[in-house]
């Protein structure tokens, strides 16, 4: 029970432990009936027991206990959880099904590596549960992953991979990127070419902007509305939130290339702008106009049928809808007789405030819609629509003036936990991007900025760390970013730590050992703590390092 990421609030250790066995049985009471079948699945395949279905835990031969028990437990909080293995067998009370379900992945973590295994291995083992107690509830409620598939594309079984590996740390919303000028993800039916020509790019940029090298593969991809469909209720099923993104009004030359209208097209030749094939700020963005927000409401209409806010009290931020908002150049704007004429016909102050009303016009919608916007922090500038939420990005000062501002905020400040950014200061560290935000570093983080009141930083939902994939164009590229860091990112949004200079670090790199090889089991390319292995590097592919230690704003 000492190697257990995210470390647990309270635990009880014991003197025996609970053998699972051919005759052990599994009991899912009422309500508990889904974390009883995925609970079932798992095992199953990892150890090859039958786990036949029990009625109770009990032993009336007066026998040691060897089955499995899932309860709703009176008096516990929504994600809240309690452990018992004694010589009744193993009992996980919880107080909704989320709560049951995190107290199964801590069984799984307790079970060893070898329960992450999708089949068992071919040789007699014990499967053995350590007598004692844990009790655990989580810090934050909103404990996130973006993870970016416009830059380059994911496939639908990869994402459910992802929701897998964000399940097995106890993280519960799934940021998905569905948009950006690079690609177009999702089928939207009222516009089609938003994914038969917005969704596929000719070439590709290697490494940072500035680097002289392409890939002239192809590429793109997208998801069907029966795709996103199947990720949401696999999500629901881990308790996990969706919340899609579509990126207005910057960051949508994909949109534009597909439908040239919804761009300035007073200022350019949209016409001639095709899905874009580098990385950067571009100054193609949407137009300020009637037809561009009809276009984007008849795109929201057909996202929110594929994510339903209703998907049950387990997955509570189903409702939010983001909509970027950030990086958006006025250059367009400014030279736009059109765009000019709107911001008199509004009498706005200034671009900025064009921009306030573009998103205040969506956050008014969504609402009357019953759902909620969130968007980057950038959505501040010109004020904000009340009942809108903020990502804080470029570090915690539009986190800190959202909460001061009585808005709800995630905290996902570039310099801590962007996790494409490089991991080590070494010369072998693949297409180094940013600071260096070692381990360490991310299991330092602290969420709420120490200058908000107890009322504002009450207002803090959470934590999220983003995967950005401008340089990360496949599957082990991602691990690689990502792992072991989301390890230490989902122990800062789950445990109750000290102040980051008191926690101790020492004893997580220990369970961290113990952790790749839970890694290992679920075939996790995590970046070794030695450094990047050979075929982990990418020599001659240039990044963007920064130096020093980020500035903490």
């Amino acid at each position: 029970m000492t190697e257990l990421i995210p470390a647990p609030r309270g635990v009880v250790a014991g003197s025996g432990e609970v053998r699972l066995t051919a005759r052990s049985r599994l009991h899912a009471g009422p309500g508990t009936e889904g974390v009883g079948r995925w609970l079932h699945t798992v095992l199953g395949q990892a150890t090859g027991l039958p786990l036949g279905e029990g009625r109770e835990l009990d032993n009336p031969d007066g026998t040691d206990g060897d089955g499995i028990g899932l309860l709703l437990g009176p008096g516990l909080g929504p994600e809240e959880y309690r452990l018992v293995s004694d010589r009744t067998g193993v009992l996980i009370e919880g107080g909704s099904a989320a709560g049951v379900f995190w107290g199964a992945q801590t069984l799984r973590q307790l079970l060893g590596p070898d329960a992450y295994r999708r089949a068992p291995l071919g040789r007699d083992r014990v499967w053995a549960v350590p007598h004692g107690t844990i009790e655990d509830s989580p810090r934050f409620r909103w404990r996130g992953l973006m993870l970016d598939v416009a830059r380059h594309f994911m496939p639908k079984e990869g994402v459910l991979r992802y929701l897998d590996l964000m399940a097995a740390h106890k993280l519960n919303v799934l940021h998905f990127h569905l948009t950006d000028d690079q690609g177009w993800r999702i089928e939207i039916k009222r516009y089609p070419k938003l994914t038969e020509i917005g969704s596929w790019r000719a070439r590709t940029k290697v490494g940072h902007r500035a680097s002289p090298l392409w890939d002239d593969t192809p590429h793109g991809g997208h998801y069907t509305q029966d795709d996103i469909r199947e990720i949401v209720a696999y999500a629901a099923e881990r308790h996990i939130s969706v919340v899609p993104e579509i990126d207005v009004p910057g960051h949508s030359q994909a949109a534009i290339a597909a439908y040239p209208e919804l761009g300035n097209t007073d200022v350019i030749d949209t016409a001639s702008l095709t899905v874009w094939d580098t990385w950067g700020i571009n100054p193609n963005v949407l137009a300020p106009t009637d037809n561009t927000l009809r276009f984007y409401e008849g795109v929201l209409e057909e996202v929110l049928e594929l994510f339903p806010a209703d998907a049950g009290p387990s997955v509570p931020f189903s409702g939010f809808v983001h909509l970027g908002g950030d990086e958006c150049p006025k250059d367009q704007w400014r030279a736009s007789a059109v765009a000019q004429q709107r911001i008199n016909d509004l009498g706005l102050a200034d671009e900025d405030a064009l921009q306030s009303w573009f998103v205040g016009h969506f956050a008014t919608w969504l609402a009357a819609r019953g759902r909620r916007l969130i968007g980057w922090d950038e959505i501040l500038e010109g004020g904000l629509a009340p009942g809108a939420a903020v990502s804080s990005w470029r570090g915690y000062a539009g986190g800190v003036a959202a909460a001061r501002a009585g808005h709800d905020v995630v905290m996902c400040p570039e310099q801590h936990v962007y996790l494409d950014h490089r991991q080590d200061a070494g010369p072998d560290e693949p297409v180094p991007i940013g600071y260096v935000r070692t381990l360490e570093d991310v299991y330092r983080f602290e969420p709420v900025p120490p200058q908000l009141t107890a009322e504002e930083a009450g207002r803090v939902l959470g934590t999220q760390a983003n995967a950005w994939s401008e340089v990360t164009e496949n599957q082990d590229r991602v691990d690689y970013q990502v792992f072991p860091r989301l390890a230490a990112f989902a122990e800062v949004a789950w445990s109750a730590l000290p102040a980051p200079a008191e926690r101790d670090f020492a004893d997580f790199e220990r369970r961290t050992t113990a952790h790749r090889r839970r890694l290992d089991a679920l075939g996790v390319a995590h970046r070794p703590p030695t450094g990047p292995l050979p075929w982990q590097r990418r020599p001659g592919v240039l990044g963007r390092p920064l130096d020093g230690p980020p500035p903490n704003r």
